[in-house]
């Protein structure tokens, strides 16, 4: 009797999410070579490095636009179309906005399974509803490697945006999600990764980050918020000590990482997203004096992480009370460090505890 053969998506890819994409550096070079946008009506654009765009259409609205897709990080095509779509939504929350329409885009196989192809779109839309983003449409191409996401448009009230470079010296950084999706979708990849382990990443991967937007939208002492994806914890940490001027000073004990993060490691499974986000962010990153912790757990502070949580900047007056609301909410927040002066004549950095 034949028997059918399942077909791991992930052993269709290279790499897989958030650790597809192309290294900070590169992205980094090339956009601070093209000339500056004269536009009174943008906000924000990608200057900065934020999350998504903002454009204002009128005196109280704005647009929030934002795009993302990637290669397969699980092997389940319904499950990697709910990732997809967490993730690109995400941009829109980490900005403070409401996510209204959606365009789908699509990469994938001329003679692929078009069964598998119809699951990812199911299981995308299927996320897209639970957030209330209508898809209108979308955009294929032929590609020898699948990839799937959606360009994404929400909407705003300009004087609520909540930008990656407005943290204050004093503020308390706030995580909403564990960190260790990276490792462990490529220990999935090279077939190390235990079950449990997995279950928990796609958890995390599949949770909007709707509800922590929405708490922190009720607090007016959030001075910056954005979202850890494929930059990692440092490299997105980064871009906030940056656009702020400030310097961050994170305590990795503090960090929360999800069920098998660390094992997968020791394992030898290390993204090479992971590596570049450690070439383009080290230079900026410290130990601070007696600090004491595993080489395992300094390499997951750079894991690109596909639909991470949202790393937030509130006054220190406020963070007791946000940590709380979030968790009544269901969200998993941590307090993981502070911001800091730079010194004088210093530059903004990131600082281990």
């Amino acid at each position: 009797m034949a028997t059918e053969q399942v077909v791991r998506l992930t052993q269709q890819v290279k790499a897989g999410g958030c650790a597809s994409k192309l290294p900070p550096g590169s992205l980094r070079a090339v956009l601070s070579n093209l000339p500056v946008q004269d536009d009174k009506n943008l906000l924000v654009g990608f200057e900065t490095s934020d999350d998504a765009g903002i454009y204002q259409i009128a005196p109280n609205l704005a647009l929030v636009q934002t795009v993302d897709f990637f290669t397969p990080l699980v092997d389940d095509p319904f499950t990697f179309g709910q990732i997809a779509a967490t993730n690109a939504l995400s941009d829109v929350y980490a900005m403070g906005g409401r996510p209204v329409s959606a365009l789908a885009l699509v990469c994938f196989p001329q003679s692929g399974d078009l069964g598998t192809l119809e699951e990812i779109m199911r299981g995308g839309l299927a996320q897209m509803t639970e957030a209330g983003c209508t898809v209108v449409g979308g955009h294929s191409v032929r590609d020898d490697e699948m990839k799937f996401g959606y360009a994404v448009t929400g909407t705003i009230d300009p004087a609520q945006v909540k930008t990656n470079a407005r943290a204050v010296p004093g503020d308390e950084l706030i995580l909403t999600k564990a960190i260790g999706t990276g490792v462990i979708t490529t220990a999935l990849k090279q077939g190390k990764a235990e079950q449990a382990w997995v279950d928990a990443a796609v958890k995390s991967m599949t949770t909007l980050n709707r509800a922590a937007a929405e708490v922190a939208g009720r607090f007016g002492g959030v001075h910056a918020m954005t979202d850890i994806t494929g930059f990692g914890l440092m490299g997105h940490g980064r871009e906030m000590a940056v656009g702020s001027g400030v310097t961050l000073e994170i305590e990795t004990a503090s960090v929360p990482l999800i069920e098998g993060a660390l094992d997968a490691v020791r394992a030898g499974a290390v993204p090479g997203g992971l590596l570049s986000n450690r070439e383009f962010a080290e230079c900026m990153v410290s130990d601070v004096e007696g600090a004491a912790f595993s080489d395992e757990v300094r390499m997951l502070m750079y894991d690109p992480q596909t639909s991470g949580g949202l790393l937030i900047s509130v006054a220190a007056e406020q963070a007791d009370e946000l940590v709380e609301s979030m968790r009544a909410a269901g969200v998993g927040a941590v307090r993981i460090g502070r911001v800091v002066s730079t010194s004088e004549g210093g530059n903004a950095a990131i600082v281990l505890k």
